[in-house]
């Protein structure tokens, strides 16, 4: 079966200076995508994630090594209109309404009336927009702003969609959205390749993940095999009363085995803000209309 994105060898330099001195931002970096999985490039700042990515989309050439994308080489024009891309820091244009915006990239992609305006419809809806898709881009905040450039990534149905740092300044409100929005991808069968530098975000996500230090890779795996479960166990229950707790750490010490700490669990804050959070992310939308 071919690969999503297949990287061999994978070289890239930059010129550092008048002396000719050269700077290797990726160093012979190997990695296969499999179709359908979501992939997460983790590394620290200046690890070569940036880099790869822009090979990847076409915008460098590499110095040695190959990359493709569904066999096709990564500049040509057969595995550019097989991918969707969602930047860090997007930039759109403000004086645009959101439906403006998917409207023009997806006529970019080559999607013509009158089906166009019935898919930007859907991918507006899709990422939870459809109330706010006549205001202009202009008012949206960071959250809105990540789905709006989901929305246009994904408006001619990719079969790949790279997200670059997806949650990246992103309230805790709008990182559940977007995490919640990567596994629905993933369960429509896209491949989905995302880079951070949280590991914590990429590991509740990605099926496997690369790290990267110095433009080389350090690990690659599955998910479950780079951070394996240890030899303890958590148990969540309801609140034992004193006696009944004591009569389990009884049982349990009759074999050997011993409770370590006990603490009442409380919800995540990210469980219990979001709902609050969208509310006044609207209210403040709304003040600027």
């Amino acid at each position: 079966m071919i690969p999503a994105v297949e990287l061999r060898g994978l070289t890239r330099d930059f010129a550092a200076g008048l002396r000719g001195v050269r700077l290797r931002a990726v160093d012979n970096l190997t990695l296969r995508i499999e179709a359908g999985q979501v992939y997460g490039l983790l590394g620290p700042n200046g690890s070569g994630k940036s880099t790869t990515l822009k090979i990847l989309l076409g915008l460098l050439d590499p110095t040695a090594g190959t990359c493709a994308i569904f066999g096709h080489a990564s500049g040509r024009a057969e595995a550019r209109c097989r991918l969707g891309y969602l930047p860090e820091s997007p930039h759109f244009y403000r004086f645009l309404t959101g439906r403006e915006l998917v409207e023009f990239y997806g006529r970019i992609c080559g999607l013509r009336s009158p089906g166009l305006g019935r898919r930007v419809s859907e991918v507006i809806a899709w990422v939870g927009l459809a109330d706010s898709a006549d205001r202009r881009v202009g008012t949206y905040s960071k959250g809105m702003l990540q789905r709006i450039g989901l929305a246009q990534a994904l408006v001619h149905d990719p079969e790949l969609v790279v997200l670059d740092e997806p949650t990246a300044g992103v309230d805790p409100a709008g990182v559940a959205t977007i995490t919640e929005m990567i596994h629905r991808l993933r369960a429509a069968g896209k491949t989905v390749l995302l880079t951070s530098h949280l590991p914590d975000q990429i590991e509740e996500v990605c099926d496997r993940i690369a790290i990267l230090d110095h433009g080389r890779l350090v690990l690659e795996g599955p998910v479950e095999e780079l951070a394996p479960a240890g030899d303890r166990m958590a148990l969540v229950m309801k609140t034992l009363p004193p006696p009944e707790l004591a009569e389990l750490r009884a049982w349990l010490a009759a074999r050997g085995r011993e409770i370590e700490s006990v603490r009442r669990a409380r919800p995540r804050l990210g469980r219990i803000l979001p709902g609050r959070w969208g509310a006044r992310d609207a209210e403040a939308v709304e003040e600027c209309r």
